[in-house]
């Protein structure tokens, strides 16, 4: 899995050039940091929808918490927030997705 790091969004003026901060996803999945403001951005340029799933490792009084998933459209981009309830033990999300092909993704730290 890649690490994938915060790119700032400043919301006191400014521009964020995101596609520029986009990484491609990896095929075994990478790790995104988790926290108040953060989102992970999902840019899907293949020719059918893709589904990027986050890993929720806790429970409720024992019972697991379903995942999250943000399935995106063919040439579209989709936006989840990365909240803390998706930190695993290394303090970072497990992110995986369906296709990887001319999908690019990156974490967005908003009022940063």
């Amino acid at each position: 899995m890649a690490a994938l790091n915060v790119t700032a969004v400043p919301v006191d003026g400014g521009l964020v050039d995101v596609a520029a901060a986009a990484v491609a996803a990896t095929v075994s999945g990478d790790t995104a940091p988790t926290g108040p403001g953060r989102f992970l951005y999902v840019n899907n340029a293949s020719g059918g929808a893709v589904t990027a799933t986050i890993a929720t490792p806790g429970t409720v009084s024992g019972l697991d918490v379903e995942n999250a998933a943000l399935v995106v459209p063919a040439g579209k981009h989709g936006l989840i927030p990365l909240s803390r309830v998706f930190a695993g033990a290394t303090g970072r999300a497990a992110v995986t997705y369906s296709a990887v092909t001319t999908v690019t993704v990156a974490v967005l730290e908003l009022g940063a």
